[in-house]
């Protein structure tokens, strides 16, 4: 981008997905960073759709395996993204700081490297619908431009991809395999010491009471809240910074409330019946459970004991 280019978050959709197009600036990857990642029977990939708790995750995993290490600036140089760490310099194949070995992903079973193992997160799409704008307003997105409704039917909503329901359905279909840890963020956040424990048993790391105690602390709302810049895309914000032309800072963040059932005060009734339509078509007439409520409900009764 050019230093006399004016800097400017994006007023409409077309401008929005412009500028993420542009983000990567022609870039590609070189040296070490440029080879393909290749998957260890041992490695954990934590791969929810976005806004589903992976950030949450990623920090309990790398607490687990460190007993607690907050020596970095951003959680995807320690426990990186597959599908954007070759741009960002960061070899995949790289010893890390622990293990056992870590990854960042939000690709669906069709789409994700085979031979790891997985941990998967759901979340109630409206949740995660309003969670995603939210992040993205003030970011790419001038706060106050794009109302929710327009950026869910040509984003989240898209009808071409249906990427949240396409991703939900493939990992369901996974749940029961050996290598796949599937949970969702509404237990997550009813119980996170259960799911501490079973993070740790998942990944084979032997947890005693300080390591618990160490982890429920580093991964509590309030630790991340007071830390945040850590969890809050570092790497990404300055690459779209330098190359889609984005004003520097940001008071959009990830570690917001949690609040589960956010989506009661902000979606209005049309958009919800969307929602809700997809959801029929996409999940319903696949599995038969009427709502998100119902799958989630399935899946803790699954986990009930475990």
């Amino acid at each position: 981008m050019s230093e006399t280019t004016e800097r400017s978050r994006a007023r409409s959709m077309e401008e929005m997905h412009h500028k993420m197009g542009s983000m990567f600036g022609g870039q590609a990857p070189t040296g070490e960073a440029a080879e393909p990642y290749r998957p260890l029977p041992t490695d954990v990939i934590i791969t929810p759709f976005a806004k589903c708790g992976t950030t949450w995750l990623q920090q309990m995993f790398h607490t687990l395996r460190t007993r607690g290490d907050c020596d970095y600036d951003d959680i995807s140089r320690v426990v990186p993204w597959i599908e954007m760490s070759p741009l960002l310099g960061i070899p995949l194949n790289a010893p890390q700081r622990g293990l056992p070995r870590g990854f960042k992903s939000h690709l669906s079973y069709t789409d994700v490297p085979k031979g790891a193992r997985y941990i998967v997160a759901m979340r109630d799409p409206r949740d995660a619908l309003v969670s995603m704008y939210r992040f993205m307003e003030g970011w790419f997105m001038e706060p106050g431009a794009i109302d929710i409704g327009t950026f869910a039917r040509a984003d989240f909503m898209n009808p071409e991809s249906r990427a949240y329901w396409r991703h939900l359905a493939s990992w369901w279909d996974q749940r029961e395999e050996e290598n796949v840890l599937m949970l969702s963020y509404e237990g997550m956040k009813a119980d996170q010491e259960a799911t501490i424990r079973r993070v740790a048993r998942f990944a084979g790391i032997e947890l005693d009471d300080e390591l618990l105690a160490i982890t429920l602390e580093n991964s509590s709302l309030a630790f991340m809240q007071a830390n945040k810049d850590k969890f809050d895309d570092l790497m990404m914000r300055e690459m779209s910074e330098k190359n889609a032309g984005l004003p520097p800072g940001s008071e959009s963040s990830k570690v917001r409330d949690g609040k589960t059932g956010s989506h009661v005060d902000v979606l209005g009734p049309e958009l919800l019946a969307e929602l809700d339509a997809i959801w029929q078509e996409e999940i319903a007439a696949k599995y038969g459970f009427a709502d998100y409520a119902a799958m989630e409900k399935a899946l803790r009764d699954s986990m009930a004991g475990a």
